[in-house]
């Protein structure tokens, strides 16, 4: 059986990881990832469309200078792009975010089986503890590089935009401005989670082998005949 050291901080390390796995859970189920807001020029008028979506769905409001506006759209993601480079870079960002979803609940199981039990296998331990965690921070952070790189050089919100209201062409765009959202900044939190973990770990580590040295010198510094006795 564990020690109670090592329960308490193997059970603190695993309420670090499966909050990392609530927040991912939050973060795909919410579509505050960011707003975009797209200034139309024609003809007849001056608009803009705000558009505010996350992963998987969203909300579009067009905003005229005068006349009548279209009421709210609401729209699924996926469904609005064509087969395109920023559709194709979407489903990335949704594959890097479900791998660090695995990776954070697999770090959850991990460090609670310690805090319960001595594992013989190695990377039962500390080292698959730090290992899913920094695959978890990793695959965090590629998604927020991934969605941002989307948005920035593949014009997402402008495709969306098209998808949404095909009477304004990309020709009347005049600039679009963005705000990230909650849903999004919430991934540093993540990263931040599994950063905790594992200095959580590398404490108990320490910790640990301090006490095996301390146990180890009454031996060293013994009598030799007391030994040999």
């Amino acid at each position: 059986m564990p020690t109670t050291k090592k329960t308490l901080m193997f059970l603190s390390s695993f309420f670090t990881s499966f909050g990392a796995f609530v927040v991912i859970c939050a973060v795909l189920g919410t579509h505050r990832w960011i707003s975009s807001t797209i200034s139309i020029s024609d003809r007849s008028s001056n608009s803009s469309v705000v558009l505010t979506y996350g992963l998987f769905r969203g909300q579009s409001t067009q905003e005229l200078s005068h006349g009548l506006a279209e009421s709210d759209k609401y729209f699924e993601v996926l469904g609005k792009l064509d087969d395109s480079p920023p559709k194709t870079l979407h489903l990335v960002v949704i594959l890097f975010l479900f791998l660090s979803l695995s990776t954070s609940l697999l770090s959850s199981g991990f460090t609670l089986y310690n805090s319960i039990s001595n594992p013989y296998q190695t990377f039962l331990g500390p080292i698959g503890v730090y290992t899913w965690n920094g695959l978890s921070a990793s695959f965090t952070f590629l998604t927020m590089t991934l969605f941002v790189g989307n948005v920035q050089s593949n014009h997402l919100s402008e495709a969306l935009a098209q998808a949404l209201y095909p009477h304004y062409p990309s020709t009347t765009h005049r600039g679009t401005t963005h705000s990230y959202g909650f849903s999004f900044w919430l991934m540093l939190l993540v990263i931040l989670l599994n950063i905790v973990t594992v200095v959580i770990i590398i404490f108990y580590q320490k910790a640990r082998y301090k006490q095996k040295q301390e146990q180890r010198k009454p031996v060293e510094f013994a009598p030799r005949d007391g030994i040999l006795f």
